[in-house]
């Protein structure tokens, strides 16, 4: 079940699921202009140039970045990519903007990498794998999401992330 809800002024998306004690809790996309949640799995948006076909990500307004045409329209980007580059993220971003775990003694360490869409381009992104012994450039990801914190409703907020795919070696 997806639903809307306003936090600080701004219309969040939220998709329906279950707490352990039965009481519903919701994910909530950290933007959703950026990351749509859906009943059917996540969803990134970018621009497409009408002119010269560029993709950019995320949205973008005004002109495209290549030909500087004005004719962009919204598109759904893949959500199945490949690896391009990665490494690994050893302690806390600078916050703000990040709003996940800020302690350097509590971080837990996370991949980053280039995760490239066929036909479209490449995207910086959270990786849901850590250890650089399961990573490999190369390799087959799908989009998916990973929770930062909690909002004020107790629900998670979330931010897409690519997973190496199922069926990668």
């Amino acid at each position: 079940m997806v639903r809307t809800a306003r936090c600080g002024g701004q219309m969040l998306q939220r998709i329906g699921g279950t707490q352990q004690k039965g009481q519903q809790m919701a994910q909530v996309s950290i933007d959703d202009k950026v990351l749509e949640l859906t009943d059917a799995g996540p969803r990134l948006w970018g621009s497409r140039c009408g002119e010269c076909g560029n993709h950019m990500f995320p949205i973008q307004r005004g002109c495209c970045m290549r030909c500087t045409s004005t004719q962009l329209s919204d598109v759904v980007l893949r959500s199945q990519g490949t690896l391009w580059s990665w490494t690994i993220q050893g302690f806390p971003p600078k916050s703000p903007p990040y709003i996940g775990e800020c302690d350097p003694a509590s971080f837990v360490p996370y991949g980053v990498g280039y995760v490239e869409l066929a036909e479209q381009l490449r995207i910086a992104a959270r990786l849901t794998v850590s250890d650089p012994e399961q990573l490999q450039i190369g390799m087959d990801m799908s989009l998916t999401t990973v929770a930062l914190a909690r909002d004020e409703h107790d629900d998670e907020i979330v931010t897409f992330a690519f997973a190496p795919h199922s069926n990668s070696e």
